[in-house]
């Protein structure tokens, strides 16, 4: 189907939605204060912890196995230190998005959703490592936010997403292509629509539209491609909604390996069964994260 009308399907969809989530006002005015090459960490510490909720997610991010301290972290400035003040912006995102659906109410279970999320984040951060890639932290935010059309199909169409997903428990069909023929668009192109509404970056907009099609990223590729990849590990390892085990994949066949090998040629040596068995390990990490970010309710000392 063509893209295009896919597009305009998607802009459809979730322009009938009254009650879109927004981004949290706290989230967003971290995100503008970013922008002053002049502002200091107690200026950001003081902003975020009038949000208890987002500043709890925050620190248990960074005392995930994402980021692994060497002590635990209990203080947010020394959290905020810890991070940099670069890499703040992509935890506010996170953290925001996450928090703007929250209720285990659709199609998918929202632990299910999540623990694919941060399975591809976590995936995402180990392929970056692998090829090069400047920015590991960039990768691991595109991997969580990658499917964030999925989670409006699951609470706003839940039924015919349910339909969705029963054909792919029972038909050997991708779910990007099951959406195509039976909702006429696709989670790329609603999740698209919702990052434009929420003003992600464009790098984050393009991995949301095309990491099913990463050749046809023009911004940066190589994330589309390091994204697509590790979303096919994790379904492969059984952080995938729960359906889809019929699904394999050939590295050598997949058009990200191509554009990941062009910029890094010793990936030809990657024993792509042994790394397979690698992602074991992560799971219970993943699945960990999840439920402790679920339950992140407690106060923070400052």
């Amino acid at each position: 189907m063509d893209k295009n009308l896919m597009l305009e399907r998607a802009e459809i969809l979730v322009g009938a939605v009254d009650d879109l989530p927004t981004i949290p006002v706290v989230a967003t005015q971290v995100i503008q204060m970013l922008d002053d090459p002049d502002v200091s960490v107690e200026e950001i510490a003081d902003l975020m912890l009038t949000d208890q909720v987002m500043t709890a997610r925050v620190m248990k991010l960074i005392n995930s196995p994402v980021y692994k301290p060497a002590h635990e972290i209990t203080s947010l400035r020394r959290a905020l230190v810890y991070l940099g003040l670069r890499h703040i912006r992509e935890l506010a995102l996170t953290t925001s998005v996450i928090g703007a659906f929250d209720a285990d109410s659709g199609a998918i279970g929202l632990n299910l959703f999540w623990e694919h999320s941060f399975g591809v984040g976590m995936v995402s951060k180990i392929i970056a490592r692998k090829v090069g890639y400047e920015d590991l932290e960039k990768a691991y935010i595109a991997g969580i936010i990658h499917d964030l059309g999925e989670v409006f199909l699951s609470n706003y169409l839940r039924e015919p997403f349910q339909e969705v997903l029963d054909k792919i428990k029972s038909h050997p069909i991708k779910l990007v292509d099951a959406e195509a023929d039976m909702l006429g668009t696709t989670h790329c192109e609603i999740g698209l629509c919702i990052a434009r509404k929420w003003n992600f970056p464009e790098v984050y907009c393009e991995v949301i539209s095309c990491h099913h099609n990463p050749g046809r990223a023009t911004i940066d590729p190589i994330l589309s491609a390091i994204v697509n990849l590790a979303d096919l590990f994790c379904t492969v390892r059984e952080l995938n909604y729960g359906g889809s085990q019929w699904i394999s994949f050939n590295l050598n066949e997949e058009e990200a390996w191509s554009i990941l090998k062009k910029a890094s040629p010793a990936l030809a040596q990657l024993d792509e069964e042994r790394f397979c068995y690698e992602l074991d390990d992560a799971v219970p990490d993943v699945k960990e994260l999840v439920a402790s970010i679920f339950n992140s309710t407690e106060r923070v000392n400052p």
